[in-house]
Order: structure tokens, then sequence, then C-alpha cells
């Protein structure tokens, strides 16, 4: 709502250079902790840590963010979705295919192409983030949430295979997401490519397979 002067109302000054320049300092913040987050874990870094790494002030990255858990979510978030636009993962053109699809196969193809992608650009922070639930109670609030957000990836692949054919769990479509839950785990590219040296390819060739086998009848 604008100010009153002179009787009438005015409009808040808004800057399109002053918010471009904002929004790319909150860039150079969260590219600054992603590295220092894998390099040296979450405890191992603080925010002042990050606002020398970012080329900012200290003060700059607690405006910004709060809090080094602030700042964990919101580099996790960004990894997870490819960027920071408020759009859900579910529309995100890279995500359509898998609710395009016309066969409960067709659905896992792209869905384990989606892992592959979404694990390409998060594995290591999920790991970062697992490491530091185990000692801090801000991190394990990020790392729950995580998990809440991956079993609502699950139960929507889940859903859109089941209304497509028959469920190898039959009805039992709780057990279904519980598999679908664990596949989708980005622990699993983080051991096979990261790891072990398999190829994206292999390890999305890998995926839908395996996917195939535990969520679809025979």
């Amino acid at each position: 709502m604008g100010d009153v002067k002179d009787g009438k109302p005015t409009r808040r000054y808004r800057s399109a250079v002053r918010e471009e320049s904002a929004r790319r300092t909150r860039q150079a913040v969260v590219g600054a902790a992603a590295e220092l987050f894998v390099a040296r874990g979450y405890a191992g870094t603080s925010l002042a840590d990050v606002a020398v790494a970012a080329g900012v002030a200290r003060p700059t990255v607690f405006a910004a963010f709060g809090s080094k858990a602030a700042l964990l979510r919101q580099v996790l978030d960004e990894a997870l979705a490819g960027d920071d636009e408020p759009v859900p993962v579910a529309q995100r053109p890279w995500f359509r295919p898998v609710l395009e699809a016309t066969t409960g196969a067709a659905v896992l193809d792209a869905y384990a192409g989606v892992c592959t992608l979404i694990s390409h650009r998060a594995a290591r922070i999920f790991e970062v983030v697992r490491r530091a639930a185990d000692d801090a109670p801000e991190a394990a609030e990020v790392w729950e949430a995580s998990q809440r957000n991956r079993r609502m990836g699950a139960r929507m692949v889940v859903e859109r295979v089941g209304s497509l054919g028959p469920l190898r769990q039959g009805s039992d479509v709780e057990r279904a997401i519980d598999v679908m839950w664990i596949f989708n785990d980005t622990a699993l590219y983080d051991m096979l490519v990261l790891n072990r040296g398999w190829t994206e390819e292999e390890f999305r060739d890998w995926l839908s397979a395996r996917m195939r086998d535990a969520l679809l009848a025979d």
C-alpha cells in the first residue's frame, strides 16, 4: 500500500536495478555456501566464511537469510530446482514428461531421468544435510522436511502410474510409495555415480529398470 502525501496516495519507489543487485548478491551467497558446505560440512562453515567467499559483508548474509539453517535450506532448494525461481518441481519443464507419459513404464522412465537430474545437482548437498542432522537440531529439521518432500514426490509418481494400470502392490498404495521413496533417494546416485564411477546414463537406465520391476504388475 502506498504512502499518502498531500491527500494523494503515492507508490513506494521500487528500483529494478536494486532488486536485480540484491538477487545477484543472494545468488553469490548461495553459490559460496554450497561450495563451503560440501567442502567443510555444515558445522565447519560459518556465515562469516560464506560472506568472505561471496565477497559480501557478514551482515548482508544474515539480512538475506537470517540464519545458517535457513541458508542451508535455500542451498538445498536451489540444488533441487536448478534455480531460485519460486516454481514447484511438478511445474518445471523437465518434470513435465512424467505427467505427460501415457503408460506406467513411460512414467517411470521419465521419473528415473528426473531423479538422475536432481541427484546430479543435489546429491552432495543432501549428504551434507544428512550428516549435519545428527548433531544440529536446525539441520535435522531441514533433513526431515526433505524426506517428507521426497515422499510427496514418490506419492505423485505412484498415483500417476496407478492411474494408468495396476501396481505390483495391488491396492496397497502406501507400500508402493515406500518402495518409490527408496528409489528417489539421492544416496543411490552418490554411491553408484560419485563413488563407483557409473555414468549417468547407466544409472538412469538401471534406476528405471528397478522401478519397473518393483512397481509394475506382470
